[in-house]
């Protein structure tokens, strides 16, 4: 095709030129559109994008804000883990046998969800129009799983949650039920909290919301999958490209619960790193001794050195509850992207001649402080009522990472 006489092909050239100078400028530098960064106008059409809120004639883009990260979350990078029990299965259990699977990147608390926490989330509650004296009761945590018929640990139903001392110790008492409440609560909270600072439209809709990037993704109980990969960190083993020196049986490298190195960890070595049962009837060695687990009952939840993603006690002290519904197959059932078992599909309840097998059984994971090092493991796992509750399991929030490459 001939485009005429010379002077039109100088005009029209300068001018795709030009189109070209003002598509590329009004994205980043490189040219590349991000989220954060999509340009002026749309790749496919040509047409402009709008960025006013009001304007409702033109079609609206929202930048992606600057990444704000919910209070206590350390960010856990996914990829290929290998899951399941890597220590020798005393139990007999045989119900957590290794596969590889992929996990997605998410955050989750540092440290377990202590008294001062879940006290805020029960004062907040008690101050929301509608909800019964009866509701919040029912919220509280269950201080009787102190009281022991041939015990003098009464003392702790009394002090261990009201007590300002125990502030900074993880809750006891809580049931799977009643820690799905509390992150329920404090998504809400915390995305009010956001759209109070950045002076938003109360009437704007959670979908209108996420449009924005301008609301937390929810807070949920990790599932048993990410929180396995989570304590064992194994990204403190690798080394040049996707290697791994060694796999680990606890949250931290060695074949036991003492610190056996003196540079790499901040405790002296030959200390513990975990609050754990040390053995039959001895929950915290002898009085002075240099290597004191620290505490008979659990401790403050920055009293034992972190893992290599940041995490605190992902070992001891309390067990955690996880989302998953218990199932002794679920290793062979998982998806192995983001495994989750939601409920007993393909692997039914009347399979097994026990009541302690249904949907509402829930898995815990961790160990605690009245447990012996076997449990310690993350590859081991229990199961419990999601209304039971007991003075060694508590909790820790998740929360999906999204979005987090395209900015």
């Amino acid at each position: 095709m001939r485009l005429g006489n010379k002077k039109f092909q100088i005009s029209f050239f300068a001018a795709v030129a030009i189109l070209a100078l003002l598509v590329t400028s009004c994205g980043n530098k490189s040219g590349r559109r991000t989220a954060s960064d999509p340009g002026g106008v749309s790749a496919s059409t040509g047409a402009r994008y709008s960025f006013d809120e009001e304007d409702s004639t033109s079609f609206q883009v929202f930048r992606l804000p600057s990444e704000v990260v919910g209070p206590r979350l350390v960010f856990i990078q996914g990829g290929r883990a290998v899951l399941g029990s890597q220590e020798q299965d005393i139990m007999g259990f045989r119900d957590n046998v290794e596969r590889t699977v992929t996990i997605a990147s998410f955050y989750m608390d540092e440290t377990e969800v202590t008294n001062v926490d879940y006290k805020e989330f029960l004062f907040n509650m008690a101050k929301r129009d509608g909800v019964s004296a009866d509701s919040i009761q029912k919220l509280e945590p269950n201080e009787d799983v102190w009281d022991g018929t041939m015990s003098y640990n009464d003392v702790y139903a009394t002090y261990y949650f009201r007590y300002p001392g125990f502030n900074f110790y993880p809750v006891a008492g809580v049931s799977w039920t009643q820690a799905n409440a509390y992150s329920e609560w404090r998504t809400a909270y915390v995305n009010e909290l956001e759209r109070q600072k950045n002076e938003l439209d109360s009437t704007l809709t959670k979908d209108q919301l996420i449009e924005r990037g301008s609301v937390f993704p929810d807070y949920r109980l990790p599932n048993e999958a990410e929180w396995e990969f989570a304590a064992k960190a194994m990204i403190g083993t690798q080394y040049m490209d996707e290697n791994q020196e060694n796999g680990r049986i606890y949250p931290w490298d060695g074949r036991g619960p003492r610190n056996p190195y003196n540079i790499k960890r901040k405790s002296r070595q030959g200390d513990f790193l975990a609050n754990f049962k040390r053995g039959r009837g001895d929950y915290a060695g002898i009085p002075g001794s240099v290597s004191n687990d620290g505490e008979i009952i659990p401790t403050n939840v920055y009293d034992f050195p972190a893992n290599d993603f940041g995490l605190y006690n992902m070992a001891g002290n309390m067990n955690e509850w996880v989302q998953d519904v218990y199932r002794p197959l679920s290793f062979q059932d998982f998806d192995d992207l983001n495994p989750l078992r939601k409920d007993g599909v393909y692997d039914e309840e009347n399979t097994y001649n026990t009541t302690l097998i249904d949907d509402n059984y829930r898995v815990y994971k961790g160990g605690s402080w009245r447990d012996v090092a076997y449990w310690l493991a993350p590859g081991t796992r229990r199961f419990m009522h999601q209304d039971s509750a007991s003075n060694h399991i508590g909790f820790r929030c998740a929360m999906i990472a999204v979005g987090g490459k395209d900015r």
